[in-house]
C-alpha cells in the first residue's frame, strides 16, 4: 500500500537520449515518481517524442538551440521550472540514472522523514557495459554522497557560475538543506558504453581544455583502455 504524503517530481535535462538509456530510464521512474519535468536541449533524434509519450510529463520545454555550451543556464532552467510546480519533492536525475530496486520500497519512507530536507546517494559510474563499475582514485563518487533528492522549498539559491561541472542543483543544498545519507545506490550509466568515450572526451577538453573547471587527470583517464573495473552486485530489495 502506497504511504506517501507529497507530490515527488522527477526534474531532468535530456538531449539526443533516444538511443541511449531514456525509455529504460523514463520507465523505471514512471513506477515511483508522480510527475515529470523535462527540458530538452535542442535534440534532433527522437528524445522530445518519447518524452511526450509519457502521461505524467507535466512540463516538457523544447529548446531550440543548443546549448552545452553554457550548461549551468540550462540548470537554471530546469531548475526553474520545476519549483515553479506544486511538488513537494524534487528527484534530480540525469537520463542514464537509474536507482537500484531497493528505492522503489524504500522512497515513501525517505519522504516521510520529517527532520530531513534533502537525501545524498552514493553514484556509481559503470564502464563499457551495464554490469561492471569503475572504482580507482579519479572515478570513485560511489565512495562518497551526492544530493540528488531534496524538498521544494524556497531558499537563497547559489550556483557554481561554470560552463562545465555546474551541477543539477543550487550549490548551497548542503550547507543550508537538513540533509541526510542513504545506502540506496544510483546506476550511472552514461560511461557503459565504450564507443561513446572519444566523443565525450572530445567534448570536455573542448568545453575546459585547460582544466579550469575540472581535472585534465581525469578527462584524459576516460581513454585509459584498462581502468579498474568492479562487479555490480545487485542487492535483495528489504
Amino acid at each position: 500500500m502506497r504511504m506517501r504524503t507529497g507530490k515527488l517530481t522527477a526534474m531532468m535535462l535530456v538531449r539526443n537520449e533516444a538511443d541511449r538509456y531514456l525509455t529504460q530510464t523514463l520507465d523505471d521512474l514512471n513506477r515511483y515518481v508522480d510527475a515529470f519535468v523535462i527540458v530538452d536541449d535542442a535534440s534532433t533524434d527522437r528524445t522530445v517524442e518519447i518524452c511526450a509519450s509519457y502521461d505524467k510529463v507535466e512540463k516538457l520545454i523544447a529548446l531550440k538551440e543548443h546549448g552545452f555550451h553554457n550548461e549551468v543556464q540550462l540548470r537554471k532552467l530546469c531548475w526553474r521550472e520545476t519549483t515553479a510546480t506544486d511538488a513537494e519533492w524534487i528527484l534530480a536525475l540525469d537520463a542514464d540514472e537509474i536507482f537500484e530496486e531497493r528505492m522503489k520500497t524504500e522512497i515513501d519512507g525517505l519522504l516521510r522523514r520529517e527532520d530531513v530536507d534533502a537525501w545524498a546517494f552514493p553514484l556509481y559510474d559503470f564502464w563499457g557495459s551495464t554490469e561492471y563499475y569503475r572504482s580507482d582514485r579519479l572515478w570513485r563518487a560511489h565512495e562518497h554522497h551526492g544530493v540528488f533528492l531534496l524538498r521544494n522549498k524556497p531558499f537563497e539559491e547559489q550556483w557554481r557560475e561554470t560552463p562545465v561541472h555546474c551541477g543539477r542543483i543550487p550549490s548551497n543544498v548542503m550547507q543550508t538543506f537538513r540533509v541526510e545519507k542513504s545506502d540506496i545506490r544510483l546506476k550511472h550509466y552514461g560511461w557503459a558504453n565504450r564507443n561513446e568515450h572519444a566523443a565525450k572526451f572530445e567534448r570536455y577538453m573542448k568545453a575546459d581544455g585547460e582544466g579550469k573547471y575540472g581535472s585534465l587527470e581525469q578527462y584524459y583517464s576516460i581513454l585509459d583502455p584498462n581502468p579498474n573495473l568492479v562487479k555490480w552486485e545487485e542487492r535483495h530489495v528489504r
